[in-house]
């Protein structure tokens, strides 16, 4: 398995948390974009929206899929939510590896992220304003996804086991 596995989709999806059991599984190294965005800043994703707004966060975001993409071994990457957004980013995505959607429906990622604390795009509204970003993503995710996991109702570990297999079938169609 020679190319990185991409997780995609909403905030609430479980991509940090499926992304650190497929990498176990896969014995690969694992990348989440929003930690890495807090070592490369020193803020996390509420900071630095705060200090510096949303663009900053945007192109921190894409500064750091751009790294996970090219430097070390094949990995496990747990990509923004947003980046998806970024046109650069999504050939990125296209060229870096396979891309697995986690996806849930709409109801299961409003109760996951609650009221929406420490995600700043939620800030006012949660729900309404999940609903609006999830309409807009929903399209780009659907464009990239090389394959599709769906997430509700479903423990983090059974949606690993399924990323699991789904990841090496799609990377072994590549090889």
């Amino acid at each position: 398995m020679a190319e990185n596995v991409l997780l995609i989709g909403m905030m609430g999806s479980g991509k940090t948390t499926v992304g650190e059991a497929l990498a176990r599984r896969l014995d690969r190294p694992f990348h989440d974009s929003d930690a890495e965005v807090l070592a490369r800043t020193g803020l996390s994703v509420a900071e630095l929206f705060a200090a510096r707004g949303e663009p900053a966060f945007r192109g921190e975001e894409k500064a750091v899929l751009a790294m996970a993409l090219t430097s070390g071994p094949p990995a496990v990457i747990a990509v923004a939510g947003g980046a998806v957004l970024d046109p650069d980013s999504r050939r990125r995505m296209r060229q870096g590896g396979v891309v697995i959607w986690l996806r849930g429906r709409l109801d299961t990622l409003a109760q996951r992220v609650g009221r929406g604390e420490g995600r700043p795009l939620l800030e006012s509204d949660p729900a309404g304003t999940l609903a609006r970003l999830y309409r807009a993503r929903r399209p780009l995710y659907a464009s990239l996804a090389d394959g599709v996991v769906e997430v509700d109702h479903l423990p983090a570990s059974l949606v690993a086991e399924r990323a699991a297999r789904l990841a090496r079938h799609l990377l072994g169609e590549r090889t």
